[in-house]
């Protein structure tokens, strides 16, 4: 089974798909997904670095896959950064309100992902 192997291919394609949602055109996914018609240029701004972050470590995610001195790292990494994300999420939930739909769906898949990339985390090495 090569479980931690597929993990991250499928990691880095959903990364990469979010990341060009936000970034390619962030005015387009403003009024898209966010409702937002006119998207200020410091938040354009952010959602292009935002869209960097995430193929960089999506990038890292794909060569880990096939790497075996990474592969547990970037499955960790992985943990990381949904948890971070969806703590954040969790807070601004609290703290501003319900978000879009998108956005309630992204709290979902991130705190799901965290307890399964855990899991596979666990596993003994390939």
């Amino acid at each position: 089974m090569k479980i931690k192997k597929y993990f991250l291919i499928f990691t880095f394609f959903t990364v990469l798909i979010i990341a060009l949602l936000y970034g390619v055109s962030p005015q387009w996914f403003a009024l898209t997904f966010l409702d937002v018609s006119e998207l200020d240029l410091n938040l354009a701004h952010i959602l292009r670095a935002v869209m960097g972050l995430y193929i960089a470590l999506g990038l890292f995610w794909l060569y880990a896959a096939f790497s075996d001195k990474y592969r547990n790292t970037a499955v960790l990494t992985t943990i990381v950064f949904a948890g971070g994300l969806v703590t954040g999420r969790i807070i601004s939930f609290f703290a501003d309100g319900q978000p879009s739909a998108l956005l309630l769906l992204y709290i979902c898949m991130e705190f799901l992902l965290v307890p399964v990339a855990y899991w596979i985390f666990k596993l003994p090495d390939e």
